[in-house]
């Protein structure tokens, strides 16, 4: 359905894309083009080009605000951004450049597609691999006695600049090219490299040299004809308010559902991508749902894989698992009064646990 506005028209079916997806970037810091992109090329059925310039413009607009949040907050290590801006600036307008070097028929846009697929596929795995070294990183940082007031660890980091630096090419290209990694990816590459690094450091660092990267892959779509500006336009409408709404709530309310959520959408999105068919994305989903949580229960059970499974007195393992699966952990109880839970289980706050960073 389409409004006309006078200098422009706006599809609503994308306005309301926009507000879903801006919603849940301002509510979990994640998703911006693993989720728009793939809806557009899906949902939409616009050009996979087109698409991911769309994306770009438009996480152009979304990123600084999370940004000038942690900027206030001072949660930002600018010797990190320098080194990642090195990188995944030029990486990003290469990127665009190899799209236009291999053409624009329909191999190429198949090829794109596969690109994000597979793009998609690598964030669902990042995530849960940022997850696992989080949760490993917060009882080790328990048992040694280093955690500071919200979880995190004292020490400070010492900067790398070209391991980091390769980090921000290799994230810069794959923006460039799909749309995909400007938040997931390279947040995963700098844990991994920096695994002593502050989660509030880790995600405003991202936030912050991700404005010039998804800056310079907008620029270069735009220079080379991708933009379209009623599909861009029609999304802004959506995601700006639904950012604001996203940063909101997430002050409040609990996001854990809510990214495993995201966790559900990029593998189907990302298996659909590199065509597996509906019977393969439906079993993949329920393998998904059926198993993921009872072995996260078990990873967060032995901290991280570091010690044996144990009982947890009072609480039966079916809730859990049920606290695994929803990020929600339940009021345990017992004959009507509280059970005392394990340190990590009482750390959980309203938005986001340390014992439980997925």
């Amino acid at each position: 359905m389409e409004l006309d506005i006078g200098i422009t028209s706006l599809n609503l079916g994308l306005v309301l894309a926009g507000l879903i997806v801006g919603f849940v970037v301002g509510l979990t810091g994640m998703g911006g083009g693993a989720l728009m992109t793939p809806i557009l090329i899906l949902f939409f059925n616009i050009d996979p080009l087109a698409a991911v310039s769309s994306d770009l413009v438009v996480s152009l607009l979304m990123k600084p605000v999370g940004a000038a949040v942690h900027i206030r907050r001072r949660t930002v290590n600018y010797s990190l951004v320098r080194w990642l801006m090195i990188g995944s600036v030029p990486a990003a307008f290469a990127g665009v450049l190899i799209l236009k070097a291999l053409g624009n028929d329909e191999n190429v846009q198949n090829a794109v597609k596969l690109a994000l697929g597979v793009a998609l596929l690598l964030s669902v795995g990042t995530m849960l691999v940022k997850a696992m070294i989080s949760l490993r990183q917060y009882y080790r940082d328990r048992d040694l006695g280093i955690l500071g007031t919200s979880g995190n660890t004292l020490f400070g980091i010492t900067v790398r600049p070209l391991p980091t630096l390769i980090i921000g090419v290799v994230g810069g290209v794959v923006v460039g090219m799909t749309s995909v990694g400007s938040g997931s990816l390279i947040i995963v590459g700098l844990l991994l490299l920096y695994p002593t690094l502050k989660a509030g450091d880790l995600v405003g660092t991202d936030l912050v040299q991700a404005v010039p990267l998804v800056g310079a892959a907008a620029l270069g779509h735009i220079l080379f004809g991708d933009f379209q500006a009623g599909t861009t336009a029609s999304l802004l409408v959506g995601a700006i308010p639904g950012v604001y709404l996203g940063a909101r709530v997430s002050s409040r309310g609990q996001g854990g559902i809510i990214r495993r959520a995201l966790v559900l959408v990029l593998l189907a999105s990302g298996l659909k991508l590199v065509g597996a068919s509906e019977v393969q994305v439906v079993a993949a989903l329920a393998a998904f749902l059926l198993l993921g949580p009872g072995l996260w229960a078990l990873v967060r059970n032995t901290e991280g894989l570091r010690r044996r499974p144990h009982a947890v007195e009072g609480v039966p393992w079916w809730r859990l698992v049920w606290a695994a699966g929803t990020g929600v952990p339940p009021r345990y109880q017992r004959r009507g009064r509280p059970v005392p839970l394990e340190p990590a289980a009482d750390e959980w706050d309203s938005q986001r646990s340390a014992a439980d960073p997925l």
